[in-house]
């Protein structure tokens, strides 16, 4: 693979991105809700029509792995330098995913800090926020991020 385009020095402190879009399928709803959250109202139209959700809907787990898809895409399609994450903070579900939903994902960055002890390290915080079609918002979280320093 070819070098990395954007590193951590390249990243602004403030700076939006759009990762990208998922388009939510019933299949992939029922599919995953079988193999991870085999909970009624993500298996069954009857049983979600009972519940809060009023029809079927995306786990919210679902929500977490479809955002992380976008956000993969992108990164690997910008050659970013990234080194994984020590996880994230603050996940809130704020709405129902349901199938038909288009899924915009979008991060803005928080803070960035150089590593004390790697130099050749970063991580920077962002927020990333997760909208339907209608641009409500269906998920948020904080992540934090490793990434490469630009080479000297």
């Amino acid at each position: 693979m070819s070098e990395p385009h954007i590193y951590f020095d390249d990243i602004p402190l403030g700076g939006e991105t759009v990762f990208g879009h998922y388009d939510v399928t019933r299949e992939e709803v029922l599919e995953f809700a079988r193999k991870y959250d085999p909970q009624p109202f993500h298996l069954s139209d009857e049983e979600a029509a009972k519940t809060y959700f009023g029809r079927l809907s995306a786990s919210g787990w679902h929500t977490c792995a479809m955002t992380m898809a976008v956000i993969a895409r992108h990164v690997v399609a910008t050659r970013q330098a990234g080194l994984g994450s020590p996880g994230i903070d603050e996940l809130r579900w704020l709405k129902p995913v349901y199938p038909g939903d288009r899924l915009t994902v979008t991060g803005t960055v928080t803070d960035k800090t150089p590593s004390r002890s790697k130099p050749h390290i970063g991580t920077i915080r962002t927020e990333t926020l997760v909208a339907n079609q209608h641009g409500e918002p269906v998920m948020r979280y904080t992540s934090i991020v490793m990434m490469q320093r630009r080479p000297a």
